[in-house]
């Protein structure tokens, strides 16, 4: 059975970068002035934000933060 030798199949590292950034989609956030925020950690699942997170409250009580669904935009690949 003959392979495939196409090499516009294969993966680039920057690609496989971006596919594992799609797989943590939930993130601890810290509320930032004018509406911003700033990603903190990624998760993989939501019970791990909210695990994580509730460790950072008892570490940092001063500071406003919230589990977040990172919904980011597919990027091309050059």
């Amino acid at each position: 059975m003959p392979q495939n030798t196409d090499s516009s199949d294969s993966v680039s590292p920057s690609g496989a970068i971006a596919y594992k950034k799609r797989l943590s989609s939930w993130a601890v956030a810290r509320l930032l002035p004018n509406t911003q925020q700033e990603i903190i950690a990624r998760f993989r699942n939501k019970s791990d934000a909210e695990g994580h997170l509730r460790l950072l409250r008892q570490l940092t009580p001063n500071v406003s933060l919230m589990v977040v669904f990172d919904c980011q935009k597919n990027e091309a690949v050059v």
